[in-house]
């Protein structure tokens, strides 16, 4: 018999997000804290996070871009917890790991001091993060990975019937769009009558700007998706202080505009014809270096508004990272069920992000399927009218993309 396994993860991020305050002494203060190559593991040495960007941009370069690394990263996690030998080598190592004594744990506990840190209550915007495991008996299901799923990862657990497909279905979607504020609905799309578990990791942020963009001052004004193409798009402006940086090695221009509450939305303007340049740049060093060089500089600020969505087969991706075992026949996840003949089939990731004057929405799900085998001082103009890339952070970065095209 063949069965299934879906590991889903849902991200959701309303009006915005500020992690780097106004303030430089608090700027360079939270820098400190900010886990960017693989959100929580300090022992990580690859930058998981901007390795994965560039195989997402690999795949379409003229396309928009975006999605959670936070959301893909614990994904992976979870799913080592049920893997064994090389398979759970390769998921570890991809996060960019070092498999020394403790490392693991290391992950698995930042994980979950991550997940009750953002659950706790905050003024200024709404953030949450959790977990949930749905299984059919039938899976058999250890019991030291259920147990672990509970305690590490905090996930709800909820008995489901996979043998009614539908009712599973709807059991699930339901549960998603509830804990995602109605963003992130039909999650999935369809589950195989086999299918016995499937896991959901969700975050859900909500914030707006600390400074709103007045919407009188937003006009139609021209976007260079290229050199030949150009599209009208809504133009959002605000003069006031921001922190920024020229960052002439790279040849680009970061700015970071602060949400209410604890979250920074940096925008990374790319010169004429750098944006692979700039892309080929990105790295935990890169935007450490941005955090602790910038400086407060009097802008005219022009940003589009813009809704974007990504949605991308992570097991296509994945295996460019390192992470390709769990996909095939040699998957070993032992350690998650008796049944010995097991693999990821699919892990599909959907994200999107709105930006108004108010502040920013984004979603992101990833579900994965498992199955038996079978500048200068003063003001200044700074223009967003050509492609550029957006990050959301608050101590971890929960979103990156590419606006391409607005």
């Amino acid at each position: 018999m063949q069965l299934f396994l879906f590991l889903c993860l849902v991200l959701l991020s309303p009006p915005g997000a500020s992690l780097y305050r106004h303030h430089s002494r608090e700027m360079k203060n939270r820098v400190k804290d900010l886990h960017v190559s693989d959100m929580v593991a300090p022992s990580s040495r690859k930058d998981f996070t901007f390795d994965l960007y560039r195989a997402l941009a690999a795949t379409a370069p003229s396309q928009n871009v975006f999605f959670s690394p936070v959301s893909v990263s614990m994904s992976l996690a979870m799913l080592s917890l049920g893997a064994g030998s090389s398979t759970k080598t390769q998921i570890l190592e991809g996060l960019g790991l070092n498999l020394q004594e403790g490392s693991e744990e290391e992950l698995h506990r930042g994980f979950q001091q991550l997940l009750q840190e953002l659950n706790q209550p905050r003024d200024g915007f709404q953030l949450s993060l959790g977990n949930a495991l749905f299984t059919d008996p039938v899976v058999g299901v250890r019991d030291t990975f259920m147990s672990a799923m509970k305690t590490m990862y905090l996930a709800d657990t909820f008995p489901t019937n996979f043998g009614d497909s539908v009712g599973a279905l709807k059991q699930i979607n339901d549960y998603v769009a509830k804990q995602t504020k109605g963003k992130i609905v039909d999650l999935l799309k369809n589950l195989d009558s086999d299918a016995v578990m499937v896991m959901v990791n969700y975050i859900f942020f909500k914030a707006k700007w600390e400074t709103s963009f007045n919407h009188k001052n937003t006009q139609e004004q021209d976007f260079y998706v290229t050199s030949e193409t150009v599209v009208r798009v809504p133009m959002m402006s605000h003069e006031d202080h921001y922190h920024y940086f020229l960052d002439r090695n790279l040849s680009c221009r970061v700015v970071a505009v602060p949400y209410q509450g604890n979250a920074t939305a940096l925008f990374i303007l790319p010169s004429e014809g750098k944006m692979q340049q700039v892309e080929n740049g990105l790295s935990e060093k890169t935007l450490r270096k941005w955090f602790k060089m910038f400086r407060k500089r009097q802008l005219e600020l022009y940003l589009p508004k813009f809704s974007i969505e990504g949605s991308y087969q992570l097991e296509k991706v994945l295996p460019k990272l390192g992470i390709s075992d769990v996909f095939t026949s040699h998957a070993d996840l032992s350690g998650l069920s008796n049944h010995s003949n097991i693999q990821v089939s699919e892990m599909v990731h959907k994200a999107m992000v709105e930006v108004d004057e108010s502040g920013t929405r984004a979603a992101a799900a990833t579900g994965t399927i498992f199955m038996f085998r079978s500048a200068h001082v003063g003001s200044q103009r700074l223009v967003f009218n050509r492609p550029f890339l957006m990050l959301i952070v608050e101590n971890n970065i929960l979103f990156l993309g590419k606006v391409n095209r607005p």
